[in-house]
């Protein structure tokens, strides 16, 4: 029988512990892009093995995806947050002492794994927690996920400046996974591990849906992540500041912060999303022709473009895998399947952007690249008609 525990702890309070957890899930690596720069001066890095910092946690958090659920299983969800953020904090705060490229990948990896284990865990928390505002609540969630990359893409090269350390403004980090454990610890539930779920675990492998789900939502992640690890060294190329160019992915992740809230908020209105997906897809394809054809005119309106529809789009394809099973622990082992697959495949992104640069000189062919596995996207969404979830998992 399915166990939808009942938490002792408020709902608002749970919320905000969700929302404390997850500013940590990517400070680890939008921090890098804007300080990359003075990285390669200090570090030899070529922009193929800088593109690891990105690429490599991402493969992490995709392979941890498939064993994150059964780890959450065993150690309850108390703890597996506890030690998630322990492992991020950790990883974050060893960057202080940092002096080669192959100490900063390892740092990447395992705070890579320490994010998977929240991000298989969380979705299926939500949707048994919060099942009559799931998109909502997803939305929050998501929306926190981009607050968090949002901060460290603008304050990283302050605190460089500050302290005339790279390192620092990759370590400061470590501060936001202390606050969030002390919070979460604060509300600990003395439930037994392994109380989360009480239903048979369920395999999608030999699912077609779960296969197109995951394509999804890992093409719609090569555009994040492509654009987290390239977007700043791309302008600082074009002669901008490296603090200018960390507040221009600040902004547009924190227009992935608005959209990430309004978006569900809006989708949550009607169960058929795909009027919701095309238009997302459609923002992404013109954020990126215009920071191909004109980066320098109307330079905010690329980003602005680009942020609304990833924040969106990120979110909003996790919403709907969570649509196809109405059991939560079905649905967040569905979700977890769907990210572990989709960072996979996202994770090739930054390398082989890296790879066109420094093969072409350019990052322009990247961003084509990916306006038209974009356009691809757009006939993927037809597929998700609401009419038809039933059958696909029976």
């Amino acid at each position: 029988m399915e166990n939808t525990r009942v938490t002792s702890r408020p709902v608002v309070w749970l919320m905000l512990g969700i929302i404390l957890v997850a500013l940590n899930l990517r400070p680890s690596m939008a921090a890098i892009g804007p300080l990359l720069s003075a990285i390669r001066g200090d570090i030899a890095l070529s922009f193929s093995v800088a593109s690891l910092l990105t690429m490599l946690p991402v493969m992490a958090m995709g392979l941890a995806m498939f064993f994150g659920v059964g780890i959450s299983q065993r150690l309850g969800e108390q703890r597996t947050v506890v030690l998630s953020l322990l492992i991020i904090g950790v990883a974050t705060l060893s960057r202080l002492f940092l002096d080669s490229a192959p100490q900063l990948i390892v740092s990447a990896v395992l705070a890579g794994f320490g994010i998977a284990l929240i991000q298989a865990l969380m979705p299926a928390l939500i949707k048994s927690r919060f099942p009559g505002n799931v998109a909502l609540c997803m939305g929050l969630y998501v929306t926190s996920i981009m607050g968090g990359a949002a901060l460290a893409a603008s304050l990283a090269p302050r605190v460089m400046l500050d302290t005339g350390s790279w390192r620092a403004g990759l370590a400061i980090w470590a501060v936001l996974a202390l606050l969030a454990l002390v919070f979460w610890w604060s509300q600990r539930d003395d439930a037994p591990p392994g109380t989360i779920t009480a239903v048979k675990k369920k395999s999608f492998i030999n699912h077609p849906r779960a296969w197109l789900l995951a394509l999804f939502f890992g093409l719609g992640t090569a555009s994040y992540t492509c654009v987290l690890a390239w977007l700043a060294p791309y302008y600082v190329e074009k002669g901008w500041s490296e603090q200018n160019a960390g507040l221009l992915l600040g902004f547009l992740t924190a227009m992935e912060v608005i959209s990430g809230l309004v978006v569900p908020a809006i989708a949550n209105r009607s169960r058929d999303r795909r009027l919701v997906l095309g238009a997302l897809l459609g923002l992404i394809i013109a954020g990126f022709c215009g920071l191909i054809l004109s980066p320098q005119y109307l330079s905010l309106l690329w980003p602005c473009l680009l942020g609304l529809g990833i924040g969106g789009l990120f979110p909003m394809s996790l919403i709907v895998s969570l649509d196809h099973l109405d059991n939560p622990q079905h649905a967040g082992g569905l979700t977890a399947f769907v990210q572990g697959v989709g960072y996979l495949i996202a994770g090739l992104s930054p390398l082989l952007a890296g790879v066109i640069r420094d093969r072409l000189g350019s990052f322009e062919w990247a961003w084509w690249s990916l306006t038209a596995v974009m356009a691809v996207m757009l006939l993927m969404v037809l597929r998700f008609d609401p009419r038809h979830y039933a059958r696909h998992f029976h």
